[in-house]
């Protein structure tokens, strides 16, 4: 059997950059504070709010998983619901996470476009019904980028929280990838966070090269009340909290948080040139951020397979390639070839 290539899977193979890897063995050495009450962790922090330019409150926590269901539990009451994205990751891939940190809070997925929410289907989903028996709609989650690889326009995106806290919601967003979004429309982070009407963002680090840890941003601060007892109440408190923000102010100060979303944005855009080029080949996103969804007849993909290449069959089927910051232009090339040779 072929060794298994696991370049393209996700953006999680990926391991740690150097950068992260050396600023965690740099906080490794000696005592420290624990609980987040370090050097490391406070500049981390005080990275986070010199990024977005605003006093924003700063959590860091283990996972995206946490990320997004403790903060969507700091929205939402047992008894209200949360509007999300069909393909979003909390509906399809959360397992349950946000109801079960939420004690309940209802999940209500609705149609998307390209992996974005729709402002017609956000206010059919809260005006659909206002009596006792149903829950009643509190938040509303969106990624950027999506799941599919879009990005929201920072007009769109200003639209739709507007229309979102007009109907008496606030808005999450599930930023696994938001250093994808950012690097793909090349603006301050600030425009497509608290600018844009952001109320918390779950700022991704592990799909970027951080490791562990992602950062879990209140950009009003009175929803954060309490948030820290969620955290030690859901075991994300970590003990010694400055091997997860090491990394984290490393990548702030440098601004590598960044470039490192920009080689994998490039990557995926060679990838996706290389691809349409080929007869057979149907791009079924317009590849924006680090994702390139293709549609390959099925005898490609038995062929892609038996040659050890390793990736995910995506939503209706799709080849879903994932790039990272330790893509390099030669793998996306081999791939390339590797897709023209199984067609």
């Amino acid at each position: 059997m072929p060794q298994e290539r696991l370049d393209f899977a996700s953006d999680n193979t990926a391991g740690m950059t150097p950068e992260a890897l050396a600023a965690m063995a740099e906080a490794n050495t000696g005592h420290a504070a624990s609980y987040g009450e370090d050097a490391w962790t406070a500049r981390a922090a005080d990275g986070f709010r010199d990024l977005f330019g605003c006093a924003c409150e700063v959590f860091f926590v283990f996972n995206g998983t946490a990320a997004n269901s403790l903060a969507l539990a700091a929205l939402c009451q047992s008894y209200q619901a949360v509007v999300v994205g069909e393909t979003s990751h909390a509906e399809t891939d959360e397992c349950g996470a946000p109801e079960f940190f939420s004690n309940g809070s209802k999940l209500l997925p609705v149609r998307t476009e390209a992996g974005r929410l729709i402002p017609a289907a956000l206010r059919e989903a809260v005006e659909r019904r206002s009596d006792i028996h149903y829950p009643r709609p509190r938040a509303v989650s969106l990624s950027n980028s999506t799941e599919l690889g879009t990005i929201y326009a920072p007009d769109d995106l200003a639209a739709l929280t507007r229309m979102a806290h007009d109907l008496g919601l606030r808005v999450h967003c599930d930023g696994a990838r938001f250093a994808n979004a950012v690097a793909g429309l090349d603006v301050a982070p600030a425009v497509l966070a608290q600018q844009a009407g952001i109320d918390v963002l779950c700022f991704g680090g592990t799909k970027n090269g951080i490791g562990l840890g992602e950062a879990v941003i209140f950009f009003d601060r009175n929803l954060a009340r309490d948030f820290d007892y969620r955290c030690k109440q859901a075991g994300q408190l970590a003990s010694k909290m400055r091997l997860l923000a090491a990394p984290w102010a490393a990548a702030l100060a440098s601004g590598s948080w960044l470039s490192n979303a920009r080689h994998a944005n490039t990557c995926a855009q060679r990838l996706a040139t290389r691809l349409q080029r080929l007869p057979g080949v149907r791009l079924l996103q317009p590849c924006q951020a680090n994702a390139v969804f293709v549609d390959l007849p099925q005898p490609a993909h038995d062929r892609l397979a038996a040659a050890g290449w390793c990736y995910y069959r995506f939503i209706g089927g799709s080849a879903r390639f994932m790039t990272s910051w330790a893509t390099t232009d030669a793998a996306v090339d081999e791939l390339a070839a590797a897709v023209a040779a199984a067609l």
